[in-house]
């Protein structure tokens, strides 16, 4: 399967990351410092992440998140890589095998606009890189790949809706081009795969009231 890219005659964004104690920053192009959405939703779950450290181990819980980390970033590098119209490399039965199983929902997208792009919003003070955005079955949407080791519930993840919310947010401040649907595509260990539609407006209160969280938590204005 061949996927299109639109191509817009628009400015090039282009965003310094940096790190401060251990949290990721960008930096726009005005010199406004912004923390990333993922680091700004972490205050979402951060109670039940210390309360499943605290249960399961430390040690352990660090093996798991590790061990997640790295399966969501190969995910991400073979859909970028594939949705490039470039040929796939797989390391392990394992992720070619949870790749796979995701692409009858990718080939519902075509005609990409963002692909692995930075984006940031000075309305929402925050920067980040979404995974995608494109028309999935026709209408344009932001478009996030997971993965996970077990089913998830959509009540549990929340979080995913208001990223995607933030990164629909920035990519119509940037370009004036508005985006309304957020779909979330979760690629499951030995499951089928996953997925989740929502509406962009559905979640921008509770994004604000969770920046505005961090803002007060760190003080950042």
């Amino acid at each position: 399967m061949h996927f299109n890219h639109v191509s817009f005659d628009r400015e090039q964004i282009t965003l310094k990351q940096v790190n401060e104690d251990g949290t990721r920053y960008y930096v726009t192009p005005k010199g406004s410092k912004y923390p990333s959405v993922t680091t700004v939703l972490a205050e979402h779950s951060r109670q039940g992440i210390m309360e499943w450290r605290n249960k399961i181990g430390h040690a352990e819980a660090q093996i798991i998140t590790q061990r997640a980390s790295s399966r969501g970033t190969k995910m991400h590098k073979l859909c970028e890589t594939y949705l490039n119209n470039e040929e796939l490399s797989y390391k392990t039965p394992i992720e070619k095998e949870l790749f796979q199983s995701l692409l009858p929902y990718i080939h519902n997208i075509n005609n990409i606009h963002c692909l692995e792009s930075r984006m940031y919003s000075d309305y929402l003070r925050l920067a980040g890189t979404v995974d995608c955005i494109a028309e999935y079955n026709g209408k344009l949407a932001v478009i996030d790949f997971k993965s996970s080791s077990k089913l998830k519930k959509k009540e549990y993840i929340s979080n995913y809706f208001m990223q995607c919310s933030a990164y629909a947010i920035m990519y119509e401040e940037l370009y004036k081009i508005p985006v309304n649907r957020l779909v979330v595509i979760i690629g499951v260990e030995g499951e089928p795969p996953q997925l989740f539609e929502e509406k962009r407006d559905n979640w921008v209160n509770d994004l604000l009231h969770y920046r505005d969280l961090y803002e007060t938590r760190y003080k950042t204005n």
